[in-house]
């Protein structure tokens, strides 16, 4: 029997399961980040071995009974960053005498694609702290549609969302907006009420900007046309994404799994964004993802090993 291991890393906590040829869960087991692009790549790779650790003492299978591992990692969508993760973990790995059969790096979002569909054609769009969509088709050709990050995309999400919130406040505090519910919300919240205090905490203090996006949604809930405006300007930029999608898959009915809590949960962005996609946009189904991302790796780890013994 072989086994394969998918692992979903992300900025927080990650998530790994292993598998057996018949796709049956063996062994699941969680650890701390792997962005390696902020913690570094020795304190990756070190949680990497652990979480891989725990899982054969879990599932009592020898690490050298996985035929391969699979990880999608934040910080893994340029092939370069990956590369290095993939040669540094290996290294570490052959120092500690763990055996590896083979070791892949994707992105987090490769992975979820993958297990948003079970393997099959569809595409994900991601709307959380930043934004980007990714599209397979029949051919198993991937597709990409922003992720330009903050400075120049992330339009539609959680970064995109606040900034257009800080500045509805600033104009408003300087006397240049209109009077906003959000303004009142970041000064109970942020402690944050002058034009001053504001600079500061934006440009001095690191101050977290995607935080003021629930802000944005919860004034908008309560009729406030300054962040109802906001949120129907950044749900247009997500159909966009989608738009561009459909040109670049071309298939009759284009499938879209909605990933993040801005799109996903019972909130005023989420349904004004949805209700858009339904009435603007045709040969368009939102459903729900079929499997977690970490399966989506396990399932890939399967499928490279398949092609590559075939």
């Amino acid at each position: 029997m072989k086994y394969f291991l998918g692992i979903d890393g992300g900025g927080t906590k990650s998530k790994a399961v292993l598998i057996d040829s018949n796709f049956v869960r063996v062994a699941e087991c969680k650890s701390g980040p792997t962005n390696f692009l902020v913690i570094g790549t020795d304190k990756v790779c070190e949680t990497l071995l652990n979480l891989i650790n725990a899982c054969v003492e879990k599932s009592n299978i020898p690490a050298k009974n996985i035929a391969s591992i699979v990880l999608g990692t934040t910080g893994a969508g340029r092939i370069s960053d990956a590369n290095k993760l993939k040669k540094e973990f290996l290294q570490n790995a052959k120092k500690k005498q763990i055996d590896i059969n083979s070791f892949i790096v994707v992105s987090d979002a490769r992975i979820a694609l993958e297990g948003a569909f079970s393997g099959e054609p569809g595409s994900i769009l991601i709307a959380g702290t930043g934004s980007i969509m990714f599209g397979k088709d029949k051919n198993e050709k991937i597709y990409r549609v922003g992720g330009f990050g903050r400075y120049i995309g992330d339009d539609g999400s959680g970064f995109g969302i606040g900034r257009k919130g800080l500045i509805a406040v600033a104009k408003n505090l300087d006397g240049r907006g209109e009077d906003s519910l959000i303004t009142q919300y970041v000064a109970e919240q942020f402690n944050i009420k002058t034009p001053d205090e504001l600079i500061t905490e934006v440009y001095n203090n690191n101050f977290e900007i995607p935080s003021i996006a629930p802000l944005v949604i919860k004034a908008a809930e309560y009729g406030d046309e300054v962040c109802k405006n906001i949120l129907d300007e950044e749900s247009d930029e997500l159909l966009l994404h989608i738009k561009a999608m459909q040109k670049l898959i071309n298939q009759p009915v284009l499938h879209v799994a909605l990933i993040g809590s801005l799109i996903t949960t019972n909130n005023y962005y989420s349904k004004l964004f949805q209700s858009k996609v339904k009435n603007q946009i045709t040969n368009v189904v939102i459903q729900k993802a079929e499997m977690e991302p970490e399966l989506g790796a396990a399932l890939m780890a399967k499928r490279f090993y398949t092609s590559h013994t075939a």
